[in-house]
Formats: C-alpha cells, structure tokens, sequence
C-alpha cells in the first residue's frame, strides 16, 4: 500500500488573478511566480526520472506503489502551474528562463538513470525544504489571493508528504553517496542561479528591479527573523551527510494539519498509472 494519496486541487485560475497577488508585496511575488514558472518542466523531469529506474530496482511493492502515487501527485502539480502560468503570461510575465532550460532538461534525459536520479533527489530535497517554510510559517502567505494560497499550501504538503520518494529510488536502484552529493553541490548553484534570474526578470517586466521597496523586501523574504536564509541553512547542509534520509525531519504533523483544515480545498482521485 502507499502512504501516498493522489488529490485534485478545487481551485479554478480560469478568472485569472491580481498581479501583486502576494499581499501586493511585488518581491515576494516575482519570487514565487518564477518558482511556479519552472515547476512544469521540472515536474515532468522528476517523472521521467523516476520512470526510467529500471523494474528490477523496485522490487518492493510498497516503493512501486509510491511511485506510481508520486508520478499522479507530480501531474497534477504540473497541470495546476500550466494554468498558473498561462495567466502570468496574459499578464505579460514570459518565462525567460524557458529556452536554456529545456535545453539542460534534454542533456540530463541522456545521463545513466542513477544520475538522473540524483539530480530529482536534490531537486526534490529543494522543494521539500520550500514546502515546510511555507507550512511552518503560514504568514508568509498572509494577505495571499485565497485561491493561490490555497494552490500554494497544497503544493507544499503533497511535497512534504513524497519527499523520499525519489531518494528511496535512487538507493534502491543502486546509488551512492558521493554521485548524490556531488550533484546536490551542483544542482544547488543552478537552481538558485535560474530562479535569481528569472525573478529579476519578472521584476524588471515589472519596473521594480531598481525600487528600494523591492530590496527591502528581499532582505525581509531571506534575511529577516523568519528569513529562507536560516531556514534553508540546517537541512540544506544535513543532505550532504552519509547517513542522510529526507524523512530524518519527521513534519509529518504539518502535513495532516493541513489536510485537516483544508478538506474541502480538494478531492481523492486515481493514481496515474507507472
């Protein structure tokens, strides 16, 4: 049986939504949209990679069964921020970033399959860590359009809750310590370099790359007492020890919290088939 549940998110983005959506603070939404722009195709990657473990190495029933839940979570995940996206570039926001990584998403198709899972698991673990500040501090989406904040929240606990997944596959499939780190150290400067980028790219479509109010927003969103900075820091480092496994943080708490206030934000449906 998985421990996995694959949901359907009850948000309709067909209406659209503000362009400041984030409490009207423009940083904090430039930030979080250029997450959201990278989602789909990075979502599309942890699939293929996890699809291409050969059957051989998944041997336990229970771990092929959260793959195929992990596979159904990650589609939706996709289809969600494919309308997210949609209404961004209505809204004049391109994703920037789009050509150069579509490029990188081919070369990494035609690495060996246990170094195209290293590269999920550090992806993986990235997302995992957004997903519990984004659960751990719900005032970071104070003054959120509800519907973005819901979609944002349900993200983050279907993260949490498939967290190790792709890393019990890549061990599974017979990968090692040092390629796992070594990609981890290389994933880290290029998914902080890309969505850098393509947040002041969304800020320059903007006309605030040059304002103060966008810096000090910044300084707040990474630095303040609640910064991303000091909450990255501790599991970002604990991911490059031997004995590290994604479930050694145990916020399984957070998860059920929000499946408990948040029943009517979604639906159970099938899982996608492997």
């Amino acid at each position: 049986m998985s421990s996995l549940t694959v949901r359907k998110l009850n948000v309709d983005l067909s209406r659209g939504f503000a362009r400041h959506w984030l409490d009207g603070d423009v940083y904090r939404t430039a930030f979080m949209n250029a997450l959201s722009m990278s989602f789909p195709l990075g979502e599309q990657m942890f699939i293929d990679s996890v699809r291409a473990a050969p059957p051989e190495a998944i041997l336990d029933p229970g771990l092929r069964a959260e793959v195929k839940d992990f596979v159904g979570q990650e589609a939706s995940h996709r289809f969600v921020h494919q309308q997210y996206n949609a209404e961004l570039a209505r809204q004049g926001f391109d994703y920037t970033m789009e050509p150069a990584i579509r490029v990188r998403v081919e070369r990494i198709r035609k690495l060996p399959v246990r170094d195209r899972l290293a590269i999920t698991c550090a992806l993986e673990h990235y997302t995992a860590m957004l997903a519990d500040y984004v659960l751990r501090n719900p005032d970071f989406l104070d003054g959120a359009e509800p519907r973005l904040r819901t979609l944002w929240t349900w993200h983050a606990a279907e993260e949490t809750e498939h967290k190790a997944v792709a890393f019990d596959v890549y061990r599974a499939a017979g990968g090692g310590y040092w390629k796992r780190a070594l990609w981890y150290l290389h994933v880290s400067l290029v998914f902080w370099w890309d969505t850098s980028l393509q947040t002041a790219h969304n800020l320059r479509r903007d006309r605030a790359l040059g304002r103060r109010s966008t810096w000090a927003s910044a300084a707040r969103t990474w630095f303040g007492r609640k910064g991303l900075a000091w909450h990255l820091l501790k599991p970002g480092l604990d991911y490059l020890s031997p004995r590290f496994h994604p479930w050694q943080h145990d916020n399984r708490a957070l998860l059920r919290m929000w499946l408990e206030h948040n029943d009517d934000a979604y639906r159970p449906i099938g899982s996608t088939s492997i």
